[in-house]
């Protein structure tokens, strides 16, 4: 095999070096990634079968009370003194069966079922439906007609999310009550001090602050978070759109129709043809939105700290200012300047040249529009890469640039040799970031073009929609189609996370965390 010195090839030949290594070593960075993950979930199952045996082991040694706090909470606790503890697992005992009595059992029992209804007269069967009866129609005393509404999909399948929830915690808080029921039997036999309430209050404001602390915010993700990731995640796999809207109808399980509809490639499905399409622009608008504005903005970052720039503050103040001002503001600004009718730009060419035909630039030809979109992200994304870099880059130590200007090297050399590999070195998790960023750039897209120039051969998309304004306009827009944009976005969540992944642990960072060389 032919030795390669890395250090002899010239910025062009490592680019392309490192380019072909990348993708020589993906399949192999893949396939740990997938084995990373069938660990994760092997420890994950190791770990309930641990707490099982654990489980079992607590109610054979165990005395009576023990044993009696699996079925009542609180009884060993109670009976060796903590009242108060013994107490608050009663309660949330009592409290999670009143719920599933009054509301939780309601709602799961008909998150699986085959109803019927009555539209318009005719008796319409919801198999696998979420709820009995989408509608039925009966009269009011005075004998005039009147839709009653029964059942609300949405709201089973939410509710329905929330029991689960709830219910799992309430696993844990019986977990919980086991444990702590077999711990005071122990301390009592051995003939330990067993732990007031006033001390366990007063433990959880010191060597367990740390559970004090990350209560609130893991209940608020819990809540605002996890719930409605996981109600989005049900929908995916169901028929809510625009013709099962709930409460007027049920919507039903569907299985991995949905997210056949947008693969099906072969059979010319107009949905797979234009996610494939926007997938394609989705990846070639976030690589060009991410590097330019990084290498241009670092760029600008050098040639305001380079020696000899006078009013460096009064650059950086500017730049500042124009990161102040925000974003959705500056792009209506300049969606309004690149208007085909009255646009400020267009009005200053026609002065100039004379020329009346006004230019589309943002609802011309698909790649004029591209084209300006990507130069107008420029524009407003480089002062946030400016103001990124510029710190950076002044704690890079002059030493090794003035090495490089006595061993001969010139700016350009410097910049590969120098600059570049440090600012990589450094921001790979910003660049990481920024890239899954602009794949959710919503506001630039949204806001300047609104995804147009329109697109008659797609699925309610234009030809500058990304994936994720395409899953706005289906869930916005006139198709109202919940079930489809919520299959795109779980792919995109699942593309994102796994390219995040392997692409940071492929870098130099991830790998050297301790020194940059």
């Amino acid at each position: 095999m032919r030795y390669i010195d890395y250090m002899q090839l010239n910025p062009f030949q490592k680019f392309g070096y490192n380019f072909v290594n990348f993708f020589k070593k993906l399949p192999g960075n893949i396939a740990r990634f997938f084995k990373f993950i069938g660990h994760a979930i092997v420890r994950f199952f190791v770990g309930i079968g641990k707490g099982l045996a654990g489980y079992g082991k607590r109610f054979v040694k165990g005395d009576i009370f023990v044993k009696l706090s699996y079925l009542v909470f609180g009884v060993s606790n109670m009976v060796r003194g903590q009242i108060i503890k013994g107490l608050i697992f009663l309660f949330s005992e009592v409290a999670y069966i009143l719920f599933m009595i009054n509301f939780g059992w309601g709602y799961i029992s008909k998150i699986n079922v085959t109803g019927t209804g009555v539209v318009n007269g005719e008796t319409v069967s919801y198999p696998h439906s979420l709820g009995y009866e989408a509608m039925r129609q009966t009269f009011t005393p005075d004998g005039f007609p009147e839709t009653v509404y029964v059942d609300n999909s949405m709201l089973i399948l939410l509710y329905s999310v929330l029991t689960i929830i709830i219910t799992v915690v309430f696993l844990a808080v019986y977990i919980a009550n086991t444990k702590s029921a077999f711990k005071v039997y122990e301390a009592k036999k051995n003939g330990e001090k067993i732990m007031g309430f006033r001390e366990e209050i007063k433990s959880f404001f010191d060597e367990k602050f740390h559970i004090t602390l990350m209560s609130l915010p893991c209940l608020l993700i819990g809540c605002f978070t996890v719930l409605p990731l996981i109600f989005m995640i049900l929908i995916a796999f169901t028929t809510y759109d625009k013709s099962h809207l709930p409460p007027g109808t049920l919507f039903q399980w569907a299985g991995l129709k949905n997210f056949g509809e947008l693969v099906n490639f072969v059979g010319g499905d107009v949905k797979a043809r234009t996610f494939l399409s926007l997938a394609e622009w989705t990846v070639i608008w976030a690589i060009f939105a991410t590097f330019s504005n990084y290498i241009l903005g670092m760029v600008v970052a050098l040639m305001i700290n380079k020696k000899g720039i006078k009013l460096k503050a009064l650059w950086r103040t500017l730049f500042v200012v124009v990161v102040a001002v925000p974003q959705f503001v500056s792009l209506l600004l300049m969606a309004q300047i690149l208007a085909e009718n009255g646009g400020a730009l267009n009005q200053l060419i026609e002065m100039i040249t004379g020329n009346h035909t006004p230019i589309k630039f943002l609802n011309g030809t698909p790649l004029a529009a591209r084209i300006t979109v990507i130069i107008v992200n420029i524009w407003v994304g480089i002062p946030y890469t400016i103001l990124i870099t510029s710190g950076i880059l002044m704690n890079i130590p002059a030493d090794l640039y003035e090495s490089a200007t006595i061993d001969g090297a010139g700016p350009v050399k410097s910049f590969t040799k120098i600059t570049l590999p440090y600012m990589l070195f450094v921001t790979t998790p910003y660049l990481i970031t920024s890239f899954i960023g602009n794949i959710n750039n919503f506001n630039v897209i949204y806001l300047l073009s609104g995804g147009g120039p329109s697109n008659p051969d797609a699925y309610n998309a234009g030809h500058t929609d990304i994936l994720v304004t395409w899953l706005f306009n289906l869930t916005m827009g006139e198709k109202q189609d919940y079930k489809l944009a919520a299959a795109i976005g779980i792919l995109v969540f699942i593309v994102c996370a796994t390219l995040s992944l392997i692409t940071f642990n492929m870098t130099k960072s991830a790998k050297d965390e301790e020194a940059f060389s």
